[in-house]
């Protein structure tokens, strides 16, 4: 059969994409989400539809297509590691990018007004914060905003603190600027994970001139509580220690759970020794438009980092974003209570049909699952194979977690993140991103459930 190319291979992932889907998702009749009375709940109703499954295949999807030739899958039922959705963007922005589009002269943007408005009223709406639109800094992203924070605080070689396990993205900042990561490693208690303050404060040095904060924490889901992040500001203040927040997944939090922005803090010494980082890329799904905001209530900071940020804006990306803020909240409600029924689907899915998975306490916000994956490394050998390659190639190869996840990519067809991408702490894990239609997710999970399933009667392994 000839390899099919340009739109013609296309047409093919796509179409293979859709048939694993319905090859995974139809036979399961032996797993407890399909029984009678089982777990998969049928979605909320709403104006809105999250439920039918979206195909990205052969748009050059990070998460889909780049999954397809790395790992050379391409009957793939899911690519569940990039933190991006698989849902269809907001009609509301949509609509505002098509009627934008037909004024066709791209000339430069004249920024309008009405951009930070919805920022400001967006935040005071939500979350009560008062932002002072004076303090608004545009960047291309969370991760320029904050090396251009970390360029003005932190000298190339000094340290940054940082909670861990932590998102990855944060170490490839740190290289960028030239600095080290600081890892104070959070404990686990009753299988949520805690902050260890004596050690956080013991990590302090001369060296140490920022504080990365990552709230609702990637990728262990926790929002942090207004005691445990004053207490944080606290010791920064009297430290002397700038808090660079990022909150990019504040919009996703699970019901009965309370996000705090940390510029809503009553002591205003330690939210002035903060600025805070936020994006609507993560809640519209628009992290394409590479557009994102830091602001603070200590207007010298702002200056300062402003300093070393330079934005290079495009048109679209501000087209969109200001529809979001404008006129999508009541999609965004609608995908929150969404992907909070993902959670509780995962996580009973996994309990009910997966031994060698532990899916852990359930997130209090992000739209990610923090899994403990010890039993299936174990179970494949994979910490054997790793060694066993390491030796082979002059001390360098994968770890157990990669080695897990490349057996997955090959025996269920689905691609997740291994947990030592995420720095200290992060072994014996893996993040699942779960912001997609639930039939894609249970396709997903029942693929992994048989896959390790197989496990349980064969001596096969890596």
């Amino acid at each position: 059969m000839p390899q099919p190319d340009g739109l013609n291979r296309r047409m093919f992932l796509r179409n293979a994409g859709m048939t694993a889907l319905a090859g995974a998702a139809g036979s399961h009749a032996s797993f407890a989400a399909a029984s009678p009375g089982g777990l998969f709940a049928p979605p909320p109703a709403g104006k809105y539809d999250f439920d039918t499954p979206y195909s990205r295949i052969g748009t050059d999807s990070n998460k889909w297509d780049q999954q397809i030739r790395t790992f050379g899958i391409p009957d793939l039922v899911a690519g569940m590691g990039i933190a991006d959705m698989d849902f269809r963007c907001a009609p509301e922005i949509t609509k505002a990018l098509a009627d934008r589009v037909q004024h066709e002269v791209w000339g430069y943007l004249d920024m309008p007004k009405a951009f930070v408005d919805g920022i400001v009223a967006w935040n005071k709406r939500r979350y009560g914060v008062d932002v002072n639109p004076e303090s608004v800094a545009l960047s291309n992203g969370v991760h320029p905003g904050l090396i251009a924070a970390i360029r003005t605080f932190c000298p190339p070689g000094s340290k940054v603190l940082l909670f861990t396990p932590a998102y990855d993205g944060f170490y490839s900042d740190f290289r960028f600027t030239g600095t080290k990561p600081e890892e104070c490693l959070m404990k686990v208690v009753d299988g949520r994970y805690r902050i260890d303050f004596d050690d956080f404060e013991r990590r302090i040095s001369h060296e140490t001139n920022a504080f990365v904060l990552c709230n609702p924490h990637n990728p262990t889901g926790n929002c942090w509580s207004a005691d445990d992040l004053m207490r944080l500001g606290e010791i920064c203040l009297r430290r002397r220690v700038v808090v660079l927040v990022d909150e990019i997944h504040c919009d996703f939090v699970t019901k009965g759970v309370k996000y705090t922005p940390f510029a809503s803090l009553p002591n205003k010494a330690v939210v002035n020794n903060s600025l805070t980082f936020k994006a609507a890329s993560k809640s519209f799904g628009l992290s394409a438009m590479k557009v994102a905001w830091f602001h603070s209530d200590n207007m010298d900071l702002v200056a300062r980092v402003k300093a070393n940020n330079h934005p290079d804006l495009a048109t679209l990306g501000i087209v969109a974003n200001q529809a979001a803020y404008a006129k999508g909240e009541a999609w965004l409600n609608e995908c929150v209570e969404y992907v909070d029924g993902n959670h509780d689907f995962a996580q009973k899915f996994i309990r009910a049909n997966m031994s060698l998975v532990d899916p852990g306490a359930k997130p209090q916000g992000t739209y990610l699952a923090w899994i403990d994956v010890s039993k299936a490394i174990d179970k494949i050998g994979a910490k054997q194979a790793a060694a066993d390659a390491a030796r082979e190639n002059s001390g360098r190869g994968p770890t157990a977690e990669a080695v897990l996840r490349d057996w997955l990519a090959k025996h269920a067809r689905v691609v997740l993140n291994p947990g030592t991408n995420y720095g200290l702490g992060g072994a014996n894990h893996m993040r699942v991103n779960l912001a997609t239609s639930r039939r894609t997710l249970e396709a997903a999970l029942t693929s992994m459930a048989k896959a390790l399933d197989g496990l349980k009667t064969s001596t096969s392994a890596v």
